[in-house]
Formats: C-alpha cells, structure tokens, sequence
C-alpha cells in the first residue's frame, strides 16, 4: 500500500461525477467534536460552518500541513 496521500481522478469511474461538487475547497477544517472534516469558509459551500450551526459542536482545527491552530465558532475567536 502507498503512503502517498495524492488522489488521481485522472481516470475515475462513473461514481466520482455522483460526489462533485462544482468549486473547489480552499482549506479543510476537522470538527473537534466528532471528527467531520469540512470545507472553509473561504470555499463556495462553507460546509464546517454549515456543520457547526448544524450540531452546534464548537471547535475546528485546521488540517493545513503546518498550521497548529483552532477555531471556536460561538466565541467567533482563534484558539492558538
């Protein structure tokens, strides 16, 4: 098994076009709660707020190589 962490969809089958969603993710975010991993808010969908108003679990973090920071939504702060 690799330990690349690359995905080619170079070639994908035809269930790839049932899970695209038009856009790009710009950063992804992990839920500390339960672990969902979701989009920014600097992507189109917005999706880790969309899970915070959802489940009102409180904090992400990020998941950018190199970036060590969380997120508290109802305190709309930084947690370094």
């Amino acid at each position: 098994m690799s330990t690349d962490t690359a995905v080619d969809l170079s070639n994908p089958c035809n269930h790839v076009s049932e899970i695209k969603i038009r856009g790009h993710w710009v950063h992804l975010r992990e839920c500390l709660s339960c672990g969902h991993v979701a989009c920014c808010d600097s992507s189109p969908n917005k999706h880790a707020s969309k899970h915070f108003h959802a489940t009102d679990h409180p904090i992400v973090t990020s998941l950018e190589e190199g970036e060590t920071w969380a997120y508290c939504y109802p305190h709309d702060s930084a947690l370094s």
